[in-house]
């Protein structure tokens, strides 16, 4: 009768063990799931950021060229109306000189 309470005992161990293995290889199975999907999503989340970068870059360049575009332009007008003063100014400038000392 004590054999027979013993076998069960360890019957009962050895099956307890079992199930504690089985748990075990379960639970690390889940954690490596996690981290791969972890690891995945991360990935893509990483490859939207540059892929988002990227776009605003390329916009952000875009908006530089016509801000730049648009300020040559700006200062070729102004630089045309200066040289047009400046011409003006200048003729009446020697005219005065000339006037004032050779006169």
């Amino acid at each position: 009768m004590a054999s027979d309470n013993v076998k069960k005992v360890l019957e009962a161990e050895a099956e307890s063990d079992k199930k504690t293995a089985e748990a075990r290889r379960k639970s690390e199975e889940i954690i490596s799931n996690a981290q791969r999907d972890a690891s995945l999503a991360i990935q893509k989340k990483l490859s939207e950021a540059n892929a988002e970068a990227d776009k605003l870059r390329k916009a952000n360049a875009a908006k530089l060229e016509e801000y730049k575009s648009k300020a040559e332009e700006e200062c070729s007008i102004k630089l045309a109306d200066l040289r047009s003063k400046a011409e003006a100014n200048a003729s009446a400038a020697i005219d005065a000189v000339i006037e004032r000392f050779f006169s």
